[in-house]
């Protein structure tokens, strides 16, 4: 394998970045890896761009799910591979990719060296490569992003204390095939690029990488009181079978809300105009796998 580049966030996720970094000479020799550590927002996308055009044969990002993003900005349309040790509160594309959560395995999966060719998603031109959307998941993005802590519980707090409010809003929705929605009120619209938010929440169970669409999932206004059986759902997989949740396959979905508000790209909150549009860009990214069977991406 030729020359990689470790790009290491060291506030970012939940992991002891140190210890990671204290592996690598067990998997690669001196001479074939360098450690790069980011020191302000951007300088991840910045170091994956300078290192893709050196040649380097993959970047790997250390972080969590925002500096995943970023490497994966700076390699995109190059033959530079992404390569990913999950480090926050989510993962979610490292699960889909099937990396293993522990160091270790994820170290062994860009050893394996499995590389697939994927595809990506732009949310008004701003690349994701998990999910995208508007709506309650934007909204609990937005206030996770704001919260004292991270990990798995407090995005549980958040996601409840933000679920008794919020009532959704009223959008036009287009597809490129021509299908209109006209001024419906929805929970959210996110697509997925991969199946899930992180932490084995399904949001598009049969999402792909590969085959040049999105899964829009169009959740409607629901009862809070069938919570727990959404939570169940979502976490087996399942939520594509919920009687308010409709998934629809488009390569470009346009979106017209009421009002200015957040939008969210692979976790990450901005504040999003009226009008979004999300769409595919496909065969745009070479990342490392954890399944040599790649149909199964």
């Amino acid at each position: 394998m030729e020359k990689i580049v470790f790009i290491v966030n060291p506030i970012s996720g939940t992991h002891n970045k140190e210890k990671i970094v204290a592996l690598l000479p067990k998997y690669f020799t001196e001479e074939s890896y360098e450690v790069r550590y980011t020191e302000y927002a951007g300088h991840a996308a910045e170091l994956a761009t300078e290192y893709a055009a050196k040649g380097y044969y993959a970047a790997v990002a250390i972080g969590g799910d925002g500096t995943v993003n970023e490497v994966a900005r700076g390699v995109r349309h190059t033959n530079t591979v992404l390569g990913i040790i999950p480090c926050g509160s989510g993962n979610g594309l490292a699960r889909h990719l099937g990396i293993p959560m522990k160091a270790a395995g994820a170290l062994k999966v860009i050893k394996d060296n499995h590389v697939i060719t994927c595809d990506y998603g732009l949310i008004n031109k701003h690349p994701f490569f998990c999910t995208a959307g508007i709506g309650f998941d934007a909204q609990v993005s937005d206030r996770f992003a704001k919260a004292g802590s991270r990990g798995l519980l407090t995005y549980l707090k958040t996601t409840l204390g933000t679920g008794f409010k919020y009532q959704g809003e009223k959008l036009d929705i287009t597809f490129d095939d021509g299908e209109r929605i006209t001024d419906e009120r929805f929970w959210l619209v996110t697509a997925g690029n991969a199946s899930q938010y992180g932490n084995d929440f399904f949001i598009t169970p049969d999402a792909s990488l590969c085959d040049g669409e999105l899964d829009v999932n169009l959740w409607r206004p629901f009862n809070k009181m069938t919570s727990p059986l959404i939570g169940y759902q979502m976490h087996h997989g399942t939520i594509d079978k919920n009687t308010h949740v409709e998934i629809k396959r488009c390569k470009k979905v346009d979106i017209i809300r009421e009002h200015e508000g957040p939008m969210h790209w692979d976790g990450d909150p901005a504040w999003g105009p009226k009008e979004v549009t999300i769409e595919i860009v496909e065969k745009g990214l070479k990342v490392f796998t954890g399944y040599p069977n790649k149909n199964r991406l």
